[in-house]
């Protein structure tokens, strides 16, 4: 059985494979400008100064994450052009405002070590 985490219904496994995607400097940049509209390999490639090959690399694992797709001109196939996902993104923007969200943090004794023994027979001094 899957493990899936207390928020959004997506395993760890999820998670960890977009935050890696996003992991990257060069990645966010590329994501960014992709915030901003389709773009095509040679106008990334003008913008962020990357090497084709490594551009090539961070594009392929942001399609692999599923953060971004890609078409090939209806003119001329040879051209290819990327978009970001839109309906991922919202998926993972909402899971990420709820996992990160301040009002899920609870206070909670913890009672193992010293400190947790200590708790459990007297009550904790109050700090001022």
């Amino acid at each position: 059985m899957t493990e899936t985490l207390s928020t959004g219904g997506h395993t760890p496994e999820e998670a960890a494979g977009i935050l890696k995607a996003l992991a990257d400097p060069n990645r966010l940049r590329i994501f960014d400008l992709l915030m901003q509209g389709d773009s095509c390999n040679c106008e990334l490639k003008e913008k962020l100064g990357l090497p084709p090959n490594l551009l090539s690399h961070h594009l392929r694992v942001l399609r692999q994450a599923g953060l971004v797709g890609s078409r090939r001109d209806a003119m001329d196939a040879r051209w290819i052009y990327y978009a970001v996902n839109k309906e991922v993104v919202a998926d993972w923007r909402a899971w990420l405002n709820e996992f990160l969200d301040p009002a899920r943090v609870q206070e909670r004794a913890v009672l193992c070590g010293p400190e947790g023994q200590r708790v459990a027979v007297e009550p904790p001094a109050i700090m001022a």
